[in-house]
């Protein structure tokens, strides 16, 4: 009886060890993610309170807010993250094949979404101009467009989509408009929108058009933001590689673990 007994607990304690490994490299990689999740959320709800969505005029019209999407997202990744981690503490096997099928189906997407955006790379650009025109274009009548071009500008640093002139074709800032705006462009095309470091001085911009480059320069970003934005993806291409390889290959990782902790 002595013999069988320890040669049970001789059998027992290499699979004791491996759940315990399993367990805390899934709990590891859940953190991971959680803590991605929590990012996420937190840049939609800094999208929401910056655009004052919560306001009372404005609250009605939340649900069609492009900032939920990252709500969404980042709640999403956080209850798939608590279900991994619940389901490898408690051993439960439902809980372990719903989070391996959840996180199979977002490895499968990711790697879809990378094949089309290779096979498509010439058509980026065209997409992106396009997209960038229509913001222009409705930038005052539409608070999601402007949000959006106003960050893209201030934090590249430049203004329209190939140059600082394509804001001819909105129709406030067009030359022919009546308005104190006409030939202008938006503060974000500044490069100091700020007195004295604290007030938002929403008129810089006025006349920008009228200058010429040279005078220009040293009010506005001249270059335009496609340029800016090819310009970022090359100076990071690498470090995008590796972030993107990376974050597929620990939800692999994952997927892998969380298999045979249910096995």
């Amino acid at each position: 009886m002595g013999k069988r007994a320890c040669l049970y607990q001789r059998y027992r304690r290499p699979t004791s060890v491996r759940s315990c490994l399993l367990k805390n490299a899934l709990f590891i990689s859940n953190l991971f993610f959680t803590v991605m999740g929590l990012v996420v959320l937190g840049m939609g709800l800094w999208g929401l309170i910056t655009k004052e969505s919560f306001a009372q005029e404005r609250i009605g019209h939340i649900g069609t807010d492009p900032m939920l999407v990252f709500v969404f997202l980042g709640l999403t990744l956080c209850l798939l993250c608590l279900m991994g981690c619940v389901g490898s503490l408690r051993e439960n096997s439902c809980l372990l094949r719903l989070f391996s099928g959840a996180v199979l189906i977002l490895v499968a997407a990711q790697v879809l979404v990378a094949i089309a955006a290779y096979s498509l790379q010439d058509q980026i650009v065209p997409v992106l101009r396009s997209g960038m025109l229509t913001a222009m274009v409705r930038y005052q009548d539409d608070l999601d467009m402007r949000f959006i071009t106003d960050e893209i500008q201030m934090n590249l640093q430049c203004c329209g989509a190939d140059n600082y002139r394509d804001w001819e074709m909105n129709l406030y800032y067009n030359c022919s408009a009546p308005g104190v705006q006409a030939c202008g462009v938006p503060a974000s095309c500044c490069i100091d929108p700020l007195e004295n470091g604290t007030v938002w001085n929403s008129q810089c911009g006025v006349g920008a058009q009228q200058l010429v480059e040279f005078s220009a320069q040293s009010v506005i970003y001249l270059g335009g933001c496609l340029g800016g934005i090819a310009r970022w993806i090359e100076q990071n291409k690498q470090l995008i590689g590796i972030v993107g390889i990376a974050l597929l290959g620990v939800q692999i990782l994952t997927l892998i673990v969380t298999t045979f902790q249910h096995i």
